[in-house]
């Protein structure tokens, strides 16, 4: 394996410029699709590796189950530095899986959660909730997910405004936004140096369902203006609404995106050529994509070749 193993564990930081630079060159949709595969891969890549890493290492162990042919020296050849490396990897690849099931369970809990407190509620895709605070999110789940929305926002809003609320919120709902945004959670939850995209997708999701709220009310000021009394009404964040369901007035650079929809409209296609700066940092983070993906393959298909010459029959 060599040190192609350890590549993986680094090569999302070729992806940090493109996070940087495609929420604000690309149209939303496509920076939300084209950040979340590669991180998506990323993640999957990286801790394939230290779950190679982590037999070398376990192997090493007194009293380990494994095969004791995994402990030659042979084996442990193919890892640099692998009595460091081998020992290291089993409590890190401990905690990744602690992390993306702790993020898995406060998921799902939280969304069976919100659907049962709606119980009682008329069936129809908007629940409103006589609340004193402002809110809206869209909820997945049940079909084709709800949205929900507090009396409080309801009345800072005009009629126009209001319709750019739900068509915000369907958006999320309709572009399943929740997976996408779930994926990239998981992915930072798996390596901390893909946080950086996990932070751009949670935007361009917002900036997607901005300019589709846009398209149906046909007035990007109208979005703008609701999204900023939505902002000047929303309390302290609950933990329940947020982070884990996209919200109309979402915590983050809610500047940016009134700004965004004051401005012209982005492309429709959201293409980039080799030779501006979110071209080239688009071409880096695929280059770093597939040498994440070689090299993990190269490495699991190289540990368990040598795994069978070790293993006596």
């Amino acid at each position: 394996m060599g040190i192609f193993v350890f590549l993986p564990l680094v090569l999302p930081l070729t992806a940090w410029p493109v996070a940087r630079l495609a929420a604000h060159r690309l149209h939303p949709r496509t920076a939300t699709r084209l950040l979340t595969c590669v991180a998506a891969v990323m993640a999957v890549c990286s801790t394939v590796c230290l779950a190679l890493l982590m037999v070398v290492g376990t192997a090493q162990l007194p009293g380990n189950p494994l095969p004791d042919g995994w402990s030659d020296p042979e084996v442990r050849a193919a890892v640099p530095q692998d009595e460091i490396a081998g020992k290291a990897a089993i409590p890190a690849l401990l905690a990744v899986v602690a992390a993306c099931a702790r993020t898995l369970w406060r998921h799902f809990t939280l969304r069976r959660r919100t659907h049962a407190a709606l119980t009682g509620l008329p069936a129809t895709q908007v629940a409103v909730l006589p609340d004193p605070q402002a809110y809206a999110y869209a909820l997945p789940g049940g079909g084709r997910g709800r949205i929900v929305v507090s009396t409080s926002l309801l009345d800072r809003l005009a009629p126009a405004e209001r319709r750019a609320l739900f068509a915000h919120e369907r958006a999320h709902l309709t572009g399943r936004h929740h997976r996408l945004l779930l994926t990239v959670r998981l992915a930072a939850r798996a390596n901390p140096f893909l946080r950086p995209l996990s932070s751009a997708v949670a935007y361009t999701a917002e900036r997607w369902a901005d300019e589709e709220a846009a398209t149906l009310v046909g007035d990007r000021k109208v979005v703008a203006r609701a999204i900023g009394k939505a902002a000047l009404s929303s309390g302290p964040s609950d933990g329940v609404r947020e982070p884990l369901f996209a919200a109309f007035a979402a915590p983050g650079p809610l500047p940016r995106r009134v700004a965004a929809l004051l401005a012209p409209p982005p492309g429709a296609q959201g293409r980039a050529t080799a030779f501006t700066p979110v071209g080239l940092a688009t071409w880096t983070a695929g280059f770093g994509t597939a040498a994440s993906a070689m090299s993990s393959a190269n490495s699991a298909l190289t540990l368990a070749a040598t795994l069978h010459a070790a293993t006596p029959l």
